[in-house]
Parts: C-alpha cells; sequence; structure tokens
C-alpha cells in the first residue's frame, strides 16, 4: 500500500520541481529554444532548458526583456553566460 501511495505522490509531483539549478557561465556558448520561467526585472531571466536544466540568464547591454512574460518561448543566442539576442 506504501509503494502505491508513493508512486502516486510522484506522479502529482509537477516537472519543474524536478529541475535542475545551473550556473549561466557553465552553459556551453549556443543557441537555445527556452521556457521563460520568470522574469526578474528587464535585463534577468529564469528560465528552463531542455533536459531539465534551468537558470538565471543575464542580458547583454543592449537587450531588454520588457516584452517577456513567464511561460513564454523564447529563443536566446548565449554568448559566457549572457543573452546576446533573443526571439519570440
Amino acid at each position: 500500500m506504501f509503494l502505491v501511495a508513493a508512486f502516486v505522490a510522484a506522479a502529482a509531483t509537477p516537472i519543474a520541481c524536478l529541475a535542475t539549478m545551473v550556473d549561466a557561465s557553465l552553459i556551453p556558448d549556443g543557441t537555445y529554444g527556452v521556457t521563460v520561467e520568470k522574469v526578474v526585472d528587464a535585463s534577468h531571466v529564469t528560465v528552463a532548458m531542455v533536459g531539465g536544466i534551468e537558470a538565471t540568464l543575464s542580458a547583454a547591454p543592449t537587450v531588454h526583456f520588457d516584452q517577456v512574460k513567464s511561460n513564454d518561448h523564447i529563443r536566446v543566442s548565449v554568448l559566457k553566460g549572457k543573452i546576446l539576442s533573443f526571439t519570440k
């Protein structure tokens, strides 16, 4: 009976809870499709990436997240842990 209850509880756990927060500087340079979890401010967003990776990314000086909302799917170009550009 305990095993069934544990399985039901695990199945009900949101996938977002299983994400692993990583330092943005550890993300290899490249272009990624991400889901915005939270807009911290106009220069920082917390995103969920493929593979259960979660990171708070900073924007380059010319990039602003004024038009971005939680749950938006955006494509970001990352260089040394900073977002150089993004598209919605």
